[in-house]
């Protein structure tokens, strides 16, 4: 059942995606916004890259009414997934050559919404289900996610050719409620969210009520505040101690070249390239979709069957390499058969080392912090691609769509470097895995 409910789950989470970032690009591109300002657009996507900010009040604050009706996470995801369908209400209906800074206030509206859906579904699908089933609910994850990126990629593409883009976003809009319905149909989780993080917030307020004779309402605050903000963060860096650097670092520069090169994508298939939206939409999204799918199954398949380290270096690999493959594109006449073979190994190879990240770092995570420490790997996970990201317009528009892609390439070698390096220290990783230590503890009470 968990496996079945993540699908679902994916998609409202995949849903909004998009509609903030590549085909609000190709919108932009589509009216005839500079390329330039297009890349500035894509810093809308830092939100998701800086959802730790705001995860511990996910983590920690029950929502007045909704908590008691629907429990912490399911309360926290449909909240969200309100804002989610107001702001695609409000883009639907902004001209984006009349009142660009408008339309970037109103996408903010939709990718913080998001960011803090994304921020309790993930804390769902880690209490849901123990680690044996992480790979499984994470292809399910994202075949979810990438149903919902093909719905908000081809489909908003077709009824953008066919109708306009305010119908499009407004039918996104309504499409937002299969994430509602969800919400109201599935179960909380049964995971004890407080044990380690009420420990930490009594110590604290006991201690401040001893040494800086607060009073008691500022002592309780200074307890939740740590517990909240500062709990999380011990926890992973007293348990990994100087692993935690790699750890972070690794997970910081494994989706660069992916996440840059995905920036451009759309406006070099349309503005470069000369494809029409409804080729971009059956070979990116239609084709490309296909291929992720295939490439999220077997990298489920080859977690289960050779560890997840392993699947994590291979990605890397992969990732990198399929970057190399656009530069053939970019130096010859379009053809929407070699697109579509480019698209393959890149759609393929990124449904991999999805699957594989997404596992490694759900088996890092604290049932006491776990919204919070899950937000802080995601962040760290997008954040440096989507600030460079922001400047991909400017490298293009300086040196070239060929030069682009190499060095969006070359920003995979250290990621490669650091999975490699993570395979060597498996077993101590293992050994701290809370996931595996708390699952340990659990069978030997049985």
């Amino acid at each position: 059942m968990p496996v079945i409910v993540l699908l679902f789950l994916g998609f409202s989470a995949g849903l909004p995606f998009l509609l903030v970032f590549s085909t609000l690009n190709a919108r932009l591109a589509d009216v005839g916004v500079e390329t330039a300002t297009i890349g500035f657009f894509s810093w809308l996507g830092l939100t998701y890259s800086i959802k730790v900010i705001w995860a511990p009040v996910v983590d920690r604050l029950p929502l007045p009414l909704l908590d008691r009706w629907l429990g912490k996470r399911r309360s926290w995801m449909l909240l969200a997934q309100l804002g989610i369908a107001s702001g695609l209400m409000l883009m639907a209906r902004v001209d984006p050559v009349e009142a660009p800074t408008l339309m970037a206030l109103c996408g903010l509206m939709v990718a913080f919404s998001s960011a803090t859906q994304d921020v309790a579904i993930d804390a769902y699908r880690i209490e849901i289900a123990e680690s044996r089933l992480q790979a499984a609910m994470a292809a399910s994850y994202i075949f979810g996610y990438r149903v919902a990126l093909l719905v908000a990629g081809a489909g908003a593409l077709y009824i953008a050719e066919f109708w306009s883009w305010r119908m499009s976003y407004d039918v996104m809009a309504v499409l937002v409620g299969v994430g509602i319905a969800t919400v109201l149909l599935i179960r909380e989780p049964k995971v004890n969210h407080y044990a380690a993080a009420r420990d930490l917030a009594d110590k604290v307020e006991q201690e401040t009520l001893k040494r800086a004779h607060l009073p008691p309402v500022l002592a309780r605050v200074a307890g939740w505040f740590s517990a909240a903000v500062l709990g999380p963060f011990l926890d992973f860096f007293g348990r990994y101690r100087e692993l935690s650097v790699f750890i972070l670092i690794l997970i910081a520069t494994y989706r660069i070249c992916d996440i840059s090169m995905g920036v451009m994508a759309n406006p070099f298939y349309l503005t470069y390239m000369g494809f029409s939206k409804t080729d971009v939409a059956d070979i990116t999204k239609v084709f490309g979709f296909a291929m992720t799918i295939a490439g999220s199954g077997l990298g489920g398949v080859l977690v289960m069957r050779y560890g997840v380290r392993k699947i994590l270096l291979l990605g890397a690999i992969l990732t990198a390499a399929t970057n190399l493959l656009f530069i053939a594109i970019s130096l010859h006449p379009p053809n929407l058969v070699t697109l579509g073979v480019v698209v393959s190994a890149d759609n393929l190879s990124g449904g991999i080392a999805n699957v594989a990240l997404i596992a490694w770092l759900s088996s890092m995570t604290s049932a006491s912090f776990t919204a919070t420490q899950y937000a802080l790997f995601s962040s760290l996970m997008t954040l440096p691609g989507k600030f460079i990201g922001g400047f991909s317009g400017v490298v293009v528009a300086g040196f070239g769509y060929a030069e682009f892609f190499l060095i969006s390439a070359l920003m995979g070698l250290p990621a490669i470097g650091l999975a490699w390096w993570m395979l060597r220290h498996g077993a101590r990783l293992d050994a701290l895995s809370p996931q595996l230590q708390r699952e340990a503890s659990e069978g030997s009470r049985a």
